[in-house]
């Protein structure tokens, strides 16, 4: 029998354990997300929240871009590259929630109505709810897949239109979250269909308890996870819009994790004792994007004149005090394969006032650039930079108006296509150059020519798609990037490292090449 100091400390300890893992862990978040459904949404604010609800069949490893099991166990690709067929990881239960009581464990059939979602506009879930797949769309996969059939309970099998060696890679995406169709059937049959936007049910360690509209997501930890069992049992995201109160409230502990800061306050964050941040080179690009059915901006003479007018130096100076981004000139960054380094930006003021001469506006045009209305690695400060960018368009006689919107509101009017000119970015889950031009840049997501659209350009990338050879890939994603930058469809900008504050207690938190945030197996110390 222990001695009674010793069985006094033992229970003290027993006893603060569970005090310590009712601590909530709280993440200030630099905006709320669009929904809770992650095959409708591509932002990267609305999958930092899905992904802790939802897993895909497959998934990234942990810090990297490796492809590795999540809900299915193993998969095979036929040998005409046409065929993949996953075999479930059995023992996987849903979300037990306040509105939904799973009856059975996950199965076949839930893939089968989650991949159909994405593929077949007639099906009836997808009749009851109406809602462009914006995930699955801008990625290709609703494009690839031809198919899907059940083998067993634990087996199915998708078939693809043609070989894409980028599949695997759709399937570990945000968007491609397994839905329960059980839960489908249960709204379906009450009339609810478009709760499944409102009220998720996933299968991943965290679980949705509530939503305070542009404030405040809890999460509780699920207790009946196929993986281990989380030390945080409450995960909150609080919305806090503005960077600087976020910096406050992570130094008042009021939070523990913040997102990404800019350069210009790292040394304030690093001389906090209590405070630690992590960073890395990510997979990103920030760029200006022309609305192309706006008669001045369909003429490539002017895209190129409003590019070449914009001195990058001086604007990286005010941005990027620190050094930390490079600019963009491609529409990926160099720390991808295939990356075209014979492509150049270009400043020369005095050649665009001719280009748009050539194109018949001699004394220039009005336009309106939109600034982004949240901040980003690579866009820390969208007003800054749309006013720097605004003198240098003065100089060439394009007159730029500025306008911005609340973060939801901005996605909305953009992808109704009411901008001239507006910021925007991608960051890349797979490191895959198709991740960046076949998401953004296809003829598949150029939304009736609002975007770009060149039939020469996709033809290279579906080349590129069917084959495995990386060197081959990379020739065709060469060619694509050549034809890019003689199109001029974005303005690049940026690519640049991603900082993380969060406090010195926090625990098990891995920095991932997107900047996203997986809050599986962290705590507080």
């Amino acid at each position: 029998m222990k001695p009674p100091r010793l069985l006094l400390a033992a229970m003290l300890t027993s006893l603060s354990l569970p005090c310590l893992a009712a601590r909530p862990l709280v993440f200030c978040a630099e905006t709320a997300p669009e929904g809770f459904d992650p095959a409708l949404w591509d932002s990267a604010s609305t999958y930092n929240v899905t992904r802790q609800i939802f897993q895909g069949l497959v998934a990234f490893k942990r810090g990297g871009s490796d492809i590795v099991p999540s809900l299915a166990s193993k998969w095979e690709l036929s040998p005409d590259g046409l065929s993949y067929t996953f075999h479930l990881r059995k023992g996987v239960n849903f979300q037990t929630t306040d509105y939904f009581k799973p009856g059975r464990q996950f199965n076949a059939d839930d893939v089968i109505f989650t991949v159909r979602r994405w593929i077949d506009p007639d099906a009836p879930f997808n009749r009851a709810f109406k809602t462009q797949l914006l995930g699955p769309a801008n990625s290709g996969l609703s494009l690839s897949a031809q198919g899907i059939e059940k083998l067993d309970p634990y087996t199915v099998r998708i078939r693809l239109k043609e070989r894409n060696a980028t599949f695997l890679s759709f399937l570990a995406m945000g968007f491609a979250g397994m839905q329960s169709a059980e839960y489908a059937d249960q709204l379906l049959q009450q009339h609810r269909s478009s709760d499944i936007n409102q009220f998720p049910v996933g299968t991943g360690p965290y679980q949705f308890k509530s939503y305070a509209k542009d404030s405040v997501v809890r999460f509780v930890a699920n207790p009946s996870y196929w993986g281990h069992s989380q030390q945080t049992r409450s995960l909150i995201f609080a919305i806090v819009t503005d960077p600087q109160v976020r910096i406050q409230k992570l130094k008042g502990n009021e939070c523990q994790l913040a997102a990404a800061v800019r350069e210009a306050d790292l040394d304030g964050l690093q001389a906090d004792p209590a405070l630690k941040v992590v960073s890395t080179g990510a997979m990103n690009i920030s760029y200006l994007a022309f609305n192309l059915k706006r008669p001045q901006l369909a003429n490539r003479d002017v895209r190129t004149a409003l590019d070449i007018a914009i001195d990058r130096d001086t604007l990286f100076k005010a941005m990027f005090p620190k050094e930390g981004a490079i600019q963009a000139i491609n529409p990926f960054p160099p720390t991808v394969w295939g990356w075209n380094g014979r492509n150049r930006n270009e400043y020369n003021p005095a050649r665009a006032r001719q280009l748009l001469a050539k194109a018949g506006y001699p004394k220039g045009f009005d336009i309106i650039l939109w600034a982004l209305p949240v901040q980003r690695p690579t866009n820390p400060n969208g007003k800054l930079m749309a006013q720097m960018i605004q003198q240098d368009w003065a100089k060439i006689g394009v007159k730029a108006n500025i306008q911005s919107y609340e973060w939801g509101e901005y996605l909305r009017r953009a992808g109704q296509g009411e901008h001239d000119v507006y910021m925007s970015g991608v960051t890349s889950d797979s490191g895959d150059p198709d991740d960046f031009l076949s998401t953004s840049l296809s003829c598949a997501v150029s939304k009736q020519g609002q975007r770009f659209c060149n039939p020469g350009f996709d033809q290279l990338l579906l080349k590129a798609r069917q084959t495995s050879d990386r060197k081959q890939r990379a020739a065709y994603y060469m060619q694509a990037q050549e034809i890019f930058k003689r199109e001029r469809p974005w303005i690049t900008i940026a690519h640049s490292r991603i900082y993380i504050p969060m406090r010195k207690d926090v625990q098990g938190f891995v920095m991932n090449p997107n900047g996203s945030f997986a809050f599986e197996d962290v705590y507080l110390k």
